[in-house]
């Protein structure tokens, strides 16, 4: 008579684990898309858009096999004049949406792949203090082109 008891609050149990997960969708990357350095060897920067999803979370770091390293930067105006600094994370609260967009955050990618041209795409892995991996394909244009999305910006 033990065992059917149990059986039963195990089977409980698995299905509200399992019930939480499926209720609380996961961050998404969204818009991804990379301007390329107007002079070769320069670093390029790549810009998107994270949702947080229900239960938010922090980028930690984005990585490529086609970059040599990506850092996330931040460009702030401090008394008048633009400045870019590194930043170790980003925090992306749920149910928002967090913009990586010209003139605010964005990656910075230093030693880009020479085959990587305007037009093409180039894959991005985002990592999350979660531990879920994120993979989406960005979108390559020229310096100087405009931003393939016109959404660029949280609505």
């Amino acid at each position: 008579m033990r065992f059917p008891i149990t059986a039963a609050i195990a089977s409980i149990a698995l299905f509200a684990c399992s019930s939480a997960e499926e209720a609380a969708p996961l961050e998404t990357v969204e818009n991804a898309w990379v301007r390329l350095p107007a002079v070769d060897g320069r670093p390029a920067a790549a810009y998107f858009m994270l949702n947080g999803g229900e239960a938010g979370d922090t980028l930690l770091a984005v990585d490529s096999e086609r970059v040599a390293t990506i850092e996330l930067h931040e460009t702030t105006m401090e008394d008048g004049v633009m400045r870019m600094r590194p930043i170790m994370s980003a925090d992306v609260p749920a149910g928002e949406t967090v913009a990586f967009e010209p003139g605010g955050r964005h990656a910075m990618l230093f030693g880009i792949d020479p085959e990587i041209t305007p037009g093409t795409s180039v894959s991005l892995n985002f990592r999350f203090d979660s531990g879920r991996d994120v993979s989406v394909d960005a979108v390559t244009i020229a310096a100087g082109g405009d931003a393939p999305f016109e959404a660029a910006q949280p609505e």
